[in-house]
């Protein structure tokens, strides 16, 4: 009777935790070997042989104890990689977050009933707000069903980071502080944070237990729009967190130093579910083109952002919405299954709330004023300069002449497809290949986050080639994670970095984070999102798949003259074309 019971009742968001298995070491050889598969592509003859030699020597000597000691460390820790990536990837990052690593995106809520329209944009705020703590108390509750691969389950612990989560910028290295627990584990923080036009408010998001309807959101949000618009700007304390990090850190310090008062303020931000974003602007986006939106959700006003947030949701005054999040405690995906969750609710209902329009006697919202002197203001003032001297380039664009459907009539993965009609534009624009990066995950163990997976092969390469110059498959190499592992050991242990990583093909292949093309296959589902490229003179490329289109965001930097977003995106819709008359005329 007991199993019976047990079958019956509903998964709880969390409940596999415990059981997931360690995330394993691969084995040397066979991450070598990939390597060197990897690195062709990039090598003359003379280069390759040179780079078997090193990765020979590496492998017989120090690369050997190195490993052994990696193995020494996976039996300590359930995840050997999760402390080290989250520094080497994320807080020991000194470059600006906000532009370079933070991801975006738009809300797709456009393409069906909340077209761009005036006058709107607070009654729609409150319904999606709504619709996110409905989200958030799925999580509190563990009503989230967790995620599976097939029926293996995926590790849920970043779904613990999308509310009441922050990154804190530290002199030498950044900590993410999380404030979220289950109903099961006690109570957490349950208030909002407002921004609008430079000024922050905060107030509860339950009332008496019960979150606010969106009657009573609007009634909090009209509030702070008033005022806002009735008096003059903020301050724009929010401008800071798009500083570079130690910058910030002292800029940080400096604010606690004035008074007390500013370090409790920080607390209430930090500790907030969830930031809204109230932006005055209005980049008019539509289903086949989303550049405007998207831009502005990457590369908006930095007074009404709080960069380090794991979530800031974007209201824009004509009725569209964005989101812009810290990529530290969290990846894309998790943000996508919220957005994806919130777009269902918003068709469901129509975009309307069709529950009571009864307001309780809510407290109104509170403005969070900082005591600020000179060297604040002056602090401000460089941190806005330096973020409005960004060149983000950015296009997003919908490919609508086929999508998933018609690739797949053809027998051919729709991923693989885009990710060699990607290779080939790139090879038409530069006349070389590109080290790519394509997004994998390890979410099948413990705390497992993010692999790289190369799909720039040799193969591809020739396959290019022979496009240019008038039954393919795209090999997807993973193991850059075990080679960062294997430096970070040496690292530790005071030894000389291996010949290995100083290896002029290491970097020109894309290792140590230089990779020209950074790519991430967003999903099948109607969101979409948005990074900078991961080096000057490359390209960020996210795409989503539907059944009929194809999604695309490219980004790329204006300073560099190599680099071109919208050719490369041209030169893509071009390559699909070419790629699916191929296909069907060899009749696959």
């Amino acid at each position: 009777m007991a199993n019976q019971l047990t079958d019956t009742l509903p998964e709880r968001t969390f409940q596999y935790q415990n059981s997931l298995p360690p995330l394993p070491v691969p084995s040397l050889q066979g991450s070598l070997s990939k390597y060197l598969d990897a690195v062709r592509p990039f090598a003359t003859k003379k280069e390759f042989k040179a780079t078997v030699n090193t990765v020979r020597k590496f492998s017989e000597g120090v690369g050997r104890e190195l490993h052994q000691k990696l193995l020494q460390r996976a039996k300590e820790k359930r995840n050997w990689l999760e402390e080290w990536w989250l520094d080497t990837a994320y807080l020991e990052v000194r470059i600006p977050s906000q532009l370079n690593v933070n991801f975006g995106g738009p809300g797709p809520y456009l393409e069906h009933f909340w077209p761009p329209a005036e006058g709107i944009s607070l009654q729609r705020t409150s319904i999606i707000t709504w619709h996110t703590l409905q989200y958030w108390d799925l999580l509190r509750t563990e009503r989230l069903a967790p995620q599976k691969a097939g029926k293996t389950p995926l590790d849920m612990d970043q779904f613990r980071m999308l509310y009441s989560t922050c990154k804190v910028p530290g002199v030498k290295k950044d900590t993410i502080h999380n404030y979220f627990k289950t109903v099961s584990e006690g109570p957490c923080p349950s208030h909002l944070v407002v921004m609008c036009r430079g000024r922050i408010f905060t107030f509860d998001a339950l009332f008496d237990g019960h979150i606010l309807t969106p009657p009573e959101l609007l009634r909090q949000l009209s509030f702070v729009k008033k005022r806002c618009e009735g008096e003059p700007e903020g301050d724009g304390v929010g401008a800071l967190t798009s500083d570079e990090r130690t910058r910030w850190a002292k800029a940080r310090e400096h604010l606690v130093s004035i008074d007390p008062h500013n370090k409790t303020i920080l607390e209430t931000i930090q500790s907030s579910l969830f930031v809204i974003s109230l932006d005055e602007s209005k980049p008019y986006s539509r289903p086949e083109n989303y550049t405007n939106l998207t831009a502005a959700a990457l590369t908006g006003d930095p007074t009404i952002r709080w960069g380090d947030k794991s979530y800031n949701s974007i209201a824009f005054s004509d009725g569209t919405f964005g989101s812009t999040c810290d990529h530290a405690p969290y990846d894309a995906m998790v943000l996508i299954s919220m957005c994806w969750y919130l777009d269902q609710q918003i068709r469901a209902t129509e975009g309307q709330w069709k529950g009571s329009d009864t307001i309780r006697q809510i407290p109104f919202p509170e403005e969070l004023l900082f005591t600020l002197d000179e060297k604040a203001y002056s602090d401000i003032h460089h941190a806005k300069q330096q973020y409005l001297e960004s060149d983000l380039q950015i296009v997003c664009y919908a490919f609508t002449a086929f999508g998933k459907l018609a690739i797949k009539q053809r027998k051919l993965h729709p991923d693989t497809f885009i990710q060699l009609a990607m290779q080939l534009a790139y090879y038409k624009l530069h006349k070389k290949p590109g080290s790519c990066y394509e997004t994998a995950t390890t979410r099948r163990f413990y705390h497992g986050r993010t692999e790289t997976m190369r799909p720039c092969t040799q193969e591809a390469v020739n396959w290019c080639k022979a496009m240019m110059d008038p039954a393919c498959e795209v090999k997807l190499n993973s193991f850059d994670r075990h080679l960062l592992g294997l430096y970070l050991i040496a690292k530790e242990d005071g030894r000389p970095t291996p010949e290995l990583f100083s290896d002029p093909l290491y970097s020109r292949s894309g290792g140590g984070g230089n990779f020209v093309l950074s790519s991430s296959l967003v999903g099948y589902t109607t969101i979409m999102g948005a990074v900078a490229p991961m080096v000057h003179h490359g390209y960020g490329f996210f795409y989503r798949i539907r059944d009929d289109r194809i999604v695309i965001s490219v980004t790329a930097w204006k300073s560099c003259h190599e680099t071109d977003a919208a050719s490369l995106f041209n030169l893509f819709s071009s390559s699909m074309h070419e790629m699916l008359h191929l296909a069907t005329t060899a009749n696959l």
